[in-house]
């Protein structure tokens, strides 16, 4: 086992994981992650030290490398929306690790053969000293000749079994100064908001991992203009939060969401989405996530919940500040 180095009390190590005989794992007195750097980046474990992973895991891509076919993999990925044939170049070469200021930085090779456009994705943690809180730094390179309209993409592909929540916007009476709208609900093609994994609350959107769904699609997606910044995943008790900084005057894709949720009967994806621009060569776009994990959390269905429960932690521990 290799060590790349330690920052406090987190460390990180090279380990074997899966049938990958160059994972990483950094950990600290609170929670473990695991990256994968035979392919990706990906980080394909997040969990409390000796507990369940909170992310899902395709098996039967395990310990798979090389190949001209995406593989899914599981875990936490950096994509570029729109999505197009692009945004699914196979990430299944080796991955460059460095050390910056305490953080790990994982780079990929750079796109160059079709479908790629000459993009090169890199992902960088720095976990805290101690408690669970990540902070997951995502950048996009353009390597190539030619200017590219594109957005960053994070997704966490979470483990079956739980369901996400998304805050709406804030609502408030109708008045002469809010005659324009604030949000944005987006909907696919699959997407039917009277399947049973979905609950719309007058302050809260949800969807529910189910690994039999009864509705007429197996999939459902949705996504949102988030002016919180927030989004949650609850599982047996679990808490995982992600956080990402709005840019309230940017134009984001996907018309304009910067929260998306998807599910199908394997997992469910918890997503954040940068502001759409025009990457010209030499470029560099960077997207931030902050990530927390809890644990013990009572178990709920409906808005009074979230409001109790979860965003009242949520604003114990200023993740969420008064009047979001």
């Amino acid at each position: 086992m290799t060590s790349v180095g330690t920052t406090g009390s987190s460390k990180a190590s090279q380990i074997e994981y899966h049938g990958w005989k160059n994972a990483w794992s950094i950990c600290n007195d609170a929670v473990r992650l695991i990256v994968l750097t035979d392919v990706g980046p990906r980080i394909l474990f997040y969990g409390f030290i000796d507990g369940q992973n909170e992310f899902h895991e395709v098996l039967e891509h395990a310990g798979l490398t090389e190949g001209d076919e995406f593989r899914s993999y599981g875990g936490h990925r950096l994509w570029v929306s729109p999505e197009v044939e692009r945004t699914y170049y196979p990430d299944n070469a080796p991955v460059l690790i460095s050390q910056r200021k305490g953080a790990v930085v994982f780079t990929a090779a750079i796109e160059s053969t079709p479908p790629g456009t000459n993009l090169q994705k890199e992902i960088e943690i720095n976990l805290d000293e101690t408690g669970t809180h990540v902070t997951v730094i995502h950048r996009i390179f353009n390597r190539g000749d030619e200017a590219t309209e594109m957005a960053p993409w994070a997704l966490s592909a979470m483990a079956p079994g739980g369901k996400a929540i998304l805050p709406f916007p804030p609502k408030a009476p109708a008045s002469k100064d809010r005659l324009l709208p604030q949000g944005v609900l987006a909907l696919w093609s699959y997407t039917d908001l009277t399947d049973p994994r979905w609950t719309i609350g007058s302050k809260y959107i949800q969807l529910e991992h189910d690994a039999s769904p009864t509705g007429r699609f197996k999939e459902q997606m949705a996504g949102i203009y988030n002016p919180s910044g927030w989004g949650a995943y609850f599982r047996s008790g679990n808490l995982f939060v992600k956080r990402s900084k709005v840019q309230r005057e940017a134009s984001y894709p996907d018309c304009g969401c910067n929260f998306e949720i998807y599910t199908e009967p394997g997992f469910l994806e918890l997503e954040t989405l940068g502001p759409l621009q025009n990457l010209e060569p030499g470029q560099t776009v960077q997207h931030v996530e902050e990530w927390w994990l809890f644990d013990g959390i009572p178990a709920g269905w409906d808005d009074a919940w979230i409001d109790h429960v979860i965003l009242t932690l949520l604003k114990a521990k200023s993740i969420v500040v008064e009047g979001t």
